[in-house]
């Protein structure tokens, strides 16, 4: 057996690149994420003996152990070096449990950065494991499991099956309803503007707002008041009565920490939080610069620190210097302040190397690395050149008892701009400037016109996946490693859907989050949540103790939970009542329910009033009754018995079927042929001319399979994607989800093994 000292990294995707720079003195291993969790099907935690957590091997990685156990050979010295966060401390730990050995040394080394000069430098300084930051991530995982595996129960009692709570997702979701309800709550107010038409000695003529009047701001609520005020101005006189000029210095922002780079990449690239993090994780495991040449191009993207290397901001400064001149580089690096609590472990996200220019790796990258490369890249550089130089004007005019304000601005100098611009700047910079004037104190201006215009005040806007990142930021909810997950999550559950790019709360969504707020008003609260996050901070640093932390929040969680298993209201039972009288019997309340097919209102005297429609919520969130329309006769007829075709609503929304039922039950989706909505790929059975079509089983998960069902069978949980195996030429490859790989394609046949990213 080999001897050699053996590097335990994270994802296989980083073998090749760490091989290449330590060479054949190494064996180099990955985990697959990690090795050992809790339990599946049960609580997996020993609340009666300090909470202690019953780990166990996953389920289909003893392959994987089997393998690490066998490169580790009689190897004395094993390097660690998954992710340098909380999970990839766990993972550490959990290597070095099932590869422990008599006299057999473990090390951890942190990479984060994937260059030969960094291993070299982590192999060179090992460090011993991190027991604190594997109990602030042990502590994470036992916070949530005790809430998920304790509440989630409740909610199938007493919603329905297949919900799940979450500690930190359940407030992500509280947060979206409490704006929803917001927007349903909000009353517009009227208000009006007045903007004038001037001119002075010279062209050209100009535009001013009224903002004033005797000095105080001023508020213009109807018509009346504003025709009022027309009036007056119609006959004063407007004069200059002050111009001030400055050049105001625009200062860069910082490179990008997780949550920033989420939420620009969102902005900018129309990125989804989670694509944005794979492919992050791609740019920062390595990409070949050309054959045998794995290079990782970033920095690692788990960070809420802006800390940067002085040598990488020299080495920014010398690009600037040699490409824009003098002019635009600075004296000397400028660093940036970190926010308070903020965990200091890795740098912020920037280049490994700043002359790995986007320009010169454009070829090695696909479309999306480069356009987020580019985004990183130019971020840093941009955050190591001069300020931008603004000349600003404004103009004071008064009108008798009112003021006036013009402002009018003009780059005077670009520096950083020319480089790297966020969205809101790239949007002010994009906003023509209304040319103004030479104007002076004491000018009298001409007036050419007054147009006042109505206005009403805005509801708050629904969260996008860009604010609402910066929302679970700002409020201290979550870690930057965990936003792409939540979202995803909230989603997935059916809680939220996202319209247009916005956040709405489902009605299921509604109903889980008034349950939960209802009966845990302090576990799934904004605040509470924010300061467990900075108790696991203060976990990590030793600061706190971890069994101090899960003995003061399970005593209340506890009472909680015990006092909702009766309090809870039972939505499978009487539903949630509404302040609608049920039509039919005209005495009793119409409920809420949520059955096997979905919420639908129900008369509360059922069995004796046997009321039910759908329904749906207006602007104002208020319950309006469905009422059941005529079946819609389309233009097909049944492919099989010829007869007309009609459009039905069912379980799992509208579908087309035929007149002929019960003699012939063909059905076809809206969306496309036979019982599903077609995602264009042919039917692999040898023989069947079908088409591959998503299908739904009976408890609402989806699946894909032949639309010449019953005459096929072929039926597959993993979405078929219409392309060949490059390796064993297998007709189509299958799209799959992983928590730390995200999304990629493999393929069908397992014993392949060939993945790529869609």
């Amino acid at each position: 057996m080999s001897d050699k000292p053996l590097v335990i990294v994270e994802s296989p995707t980083k073998i090749r690149t760490i091989q290449k720079y330590l060479g054949k003195e190494y064996n180099v291993a990955a985990t697959v994420g990690h090795i050992k969790d809790l339990p599946p099907k049960e609580l997996g935690i020993d609340i009666d003996h300090d909470f202690k957590p019953l780990y166990r091997n996953i389920p289909g990685k003893q392959k994987v152990i089997n393998a690490l156990r066998s490169a580790a050979g009689d190897a004395q010295d094993i390097y660690l070096a998954p992710d340098p966060d909380r999970e990839g401390e766990a993972i550490a730990w959990h290597a070095a449990e099932v590869l422990k050995k008599k006299e057999r040394r473990f090390h951890r080394v942190l990479f984060h950065e994937l260059t030969h000069s960094a291993i070299e430098k982590a192999m060179a300084h090992p460090e011993p494991l991190n027991r604190n930051k594997y109990e602030a991530q042990q502590t994470r995982r036992i916070l949530d499991r005790l809430v998920g595996y304790q509440v989630s129960p409740l909610l199938w009692k007493k919603v329905k099956g297949s919900l799940s709570a979450g500690r930190v997702q359940s407030v992500a979701v509280r947060i979206i309803c409490e704006r929803e309800r917001a927007i349903q709550r909000f009353e517009p107010e009227e208000y009006w503007s007045i903007t004038t038409r001037l001119e002075g000695g010279t062209p050209p003529p100009f535009d001013a707002k009224l903002v004033k009047k005797d000095g105080k701001k001023l508020t213009i609520g109807d018509e009346a008041a504003a025709s009022a005020i027309v009036e007056e101005l119609r006959g004063a006189p407007f004069q200059v009565a002050a111009v001030v000029k400055k050049t105001v210095r625009k200062n860069p922002q910082p490179p990008f920490i997780t949550s920033k780079l989420q939420q620009e990449a969102i902005r900018k690239l129309r990125f989804s939080a989670k694509k944005t993090m794979l492919i992050a994780q791609q740019l920062y495991e390595g990409v070949d610069l050309g054959p045998g040449e794995p290079v990782g191009l970033i920095t690692y993207m788990r960070t809420d620190s802006t800390r940067i290397a002085a040598e990488a901001a020299h080495e920014a400064l010398d690009w600037v210097r040699q490409t824009h001149g003098d002019d635009y580089a600075l004296d000397k690096p400028r660093f940036f302040q970190n926010r308070k609590k903020v965990q200091d472990a890795h740098e912020a996200i920037r280049p490994t190397a700043v002359f790995n220019t986007p320009e010169k790796v454009a070829a090695y990258l696909s479309k999306d690395q480069l356009a987020l490369y580019q985004l990183i890249w130019r971020r840093f550089v941009a955050s190591q050149m001069q300020p931008a130089l603004i000349d600003q004007n404004t103009v004071s005019i008064q009108a008798g008892p009112y003021t006036l304000t013009v402002t009018g601005s003009t780059l005077k100098f670009p520096g950083f701009m020319r480089v790297y611009q966020t969205v809101d700047e790239e949007a002010e910079s994009s906003r023509k400037e209304q040319p103004l004037p030479l104007l002076a104190e004491g000018d009298r201006l001409k007036l050419h016109d007054i147009m006042p215009k109505q206005h009403f005040t805005q509801p708050p806007p629904r969260f996008s996946e860009a604010s609402l990142v910066k929302e679970l930021e700002e409020n201290g909810i979550g870690r930057p490693s965990t936003y792409a997950a939540i979202l995803s999550t909230i989603r997935d559950k059916g809680y939220v859907e996202l319209i247009k790019g916005y956040f709405h709360p489902s009605e299921l969504g509604f109903i889980v989050n008034d349950l939960l707020v209802a009966n845990f008003p302090e576990i799934f609260d904004v605040e509470f949540t924010a300061n467990m996050e900075d108790l696991l901070d203060r976990v990590e640093t030793a600061e706190m103790d971890a069994l101090n932390i899960l003995n003061r929040f399970y005593g209340p969680f506890q009472q909680r939970l015990t006092a909702a298993e009766t309090d809870m209201l039972s939505v499978k039972g009487v539903g949630i009542a509404t302040e609608l009288t049920c039509p039919q019997c005209q005495k009793n309340k119409l409920h809420v329910k949520i059955g096997k097919n979905g919420h639908f209102l129900a008369c509360s005297g059922y069995p004796d009033c046997t009321y039910s429609r759908d329904y749906v919520r207006d602007e104002r969130g208020q319950i309006q009754p469905v009422e059941p329309s005529q079946e819609a006769v389309t233009d097909k007829t049944c492919p099989k018995c010829g007869k007309p075709m009609v459009l039905k609503r069912g379980k799992y929304g509208e579908f087309i079927a035929c007149t002929g039922f019960p003699q012939c039950n063909h059905t076809e989706s809206v969306n496309g042929n036979g019982n599903g909505k077609t995602i264009g790929v042919r039917c692999p059975e040898p023989g069947c001319q079908g088409e591959i079509v998503e299908k739904r089983s009976k408890r609402g998960k989806v699946f894909y399979g032949c639309n010449r069902y019953p005459d096929c069978t072929f039926a597959t949980w993993d979405k078929p994607v219409a392309k060949q195996c490059p390796v064993c030429g297998a007709a189509y490859l299958v799209e799959k989800t992983s928590k730390r790989e995200g999304t990629y394609l493999t393929c069908v046949n397992r014993e392949c093994g060939y993945k790529e990213n869609p």
